[in-house]
């Protein structure tokens, strides 16, 4: 496959590095390419604490007309101390409302961890949480001893290991599934390893689109450069672990209603060569995927017992979860299904 067609995965204009701006009622987030060629506008309204509302500014701006721009939003708003910067940001992760205002979070710094036929993949180093209405009386309740419970629930998730993005590049996919991919600018954001689906929805939801956000991928990611009989290629390895019936080892256990097992993880080991742009570019990938056996069963562990008991639950007789389990696989991964019975040595073809 050439890597002119690798290069087309992203039909939408990609912005790389943000700029956040606020005067006494919006904020303004404006981003750039990567080669400063274009800025865009977002316009976030800070005036509503119950209501996010966003509004997409849809010209192409050169760096002197937003310069310009900039400067007359700052003139307009004088009385109320103008236009100030906020923060430097590489993409919104999304918006999330507990019992009071909206809050957007957004990565504060990323570090390159490698390429996929020349699309860079970064990893998430650091992020911020940023409260969008002006302090108010009606957002009072964002000190509330309940909302900052909330908020620090939130922040346990530590974003800075083992969450990866592209802004090229549909990491929540195979690299199959990316070249044979025939939907271009669809929407891939709500498949089962986007772990910021949820927060990203609203968004989506006004804009129809992802030129704002980023899709986070939850799992690991390392890249390394081979000799083999002198020949040099490169190794990569990635794992996506899926947000759909996720949980800790014992607690989580099986298979659910809707067919999702229990701490399911896709593992692809892709082998590139580094040829010139114009060449194609040698690739093989090889997928596979773990996950909980997909029947109705759990374990209960304590402190005596480390090793407890398989309980087996009959109260899906037909098997209709498992059913749906591996119709989900055939469509994923198409009719030949190869199973790894890792209780019992042997293989079963599906």
């Amino acid at each position: 496959m050439g890597s002119e067609t690798m290069r087309k995965l992203v039909d939408l204009p990609v912005l790389h590095k943000f700029m956040l701006y606020r005067t006494l009622t919006n904020f303004y987030l404006i981003g750039r390419d990567k080669k400063k060629t274009f800025w865009r506008i977002l316009k976030i309204d800070r005036t509503d604490p119950n209501e996010l509302n966003l509004f997409e500014d849809p010209t192409r701006y050169t760096h002197e007309q937003i310069v310009e721009l900039k400067k007359w939003i700052s003139r307009g708003n004088q009385e109320y101390g103008g236009l100030r910067a906020e923060t430097t940001c590489y993409g919104i992760i999304g918006f999330v409302k507990f019992l009071g205002p909206y809050y957007m979070l957004v990565i504060k710094k990323r570090k390159k961890v490698g390429e996929i036929c020349g699309h860079t993949v970064y990893g998430v180093v650091d992020s911020q949480m940023i409260m969008i209405p002006y302090h108010s009386g009606e957002t009072r309740v964002a000190g509330s001893a309940a909302e900052r419970r909330y908020k620090k629930l939130l922040n346990m998730v530590d974003l800075s290991k083992n969450f990866y993005f592209s802004y090229t590049y549909h990491l929540m996919y195979s690299l199959q599934r990316n070249i044979c991919n025939t939907e271009r600018g669809k929407i891939h954001d709500e498949t089962m390893f986007v772990w910021n689906e949820y927060l990203t929805h609203g968004i989506r939801r006004i804009l129809q689109n992802t030129v704002w956000t980023v899709s986070l991928v939850y799992g690991f990611f390392q890249q390394t450069k081979c000799l083999v009989s002198n020949e040099e290629f490169i190794l990569t390895v990635i794992a996506r672990r899926s947000r759909h019936y996720a949980g800790t080892r014992y607690l989580r256990r099986g298979v659910n209603d809707e067919g999702s097992v229990a701490n399911e993880v896709e593992i692809e080991q892709i082998v590139t060569k580094e040829v010139p742009e114009d060449q194609k570019i040698p690739m093989t990938s090889v997928v596979q995927m773990r996950g909980s056996i997909p029947l109705f069963w759990s374990q209960e562990a304590t402190v005596l017992n480390p090793q407890p008991d398989i309980k087996l639950n009959n109260k899906d007789g037909n098997y209709v979860a498992t059913q749906h389990h591996f119709e989900n696989l055939k469509q994923r991964y198409g009719k030949l299904i190869i199973i790894l019975n890792l209780l019992n040595e042997g293989f079963l073809i599906f």
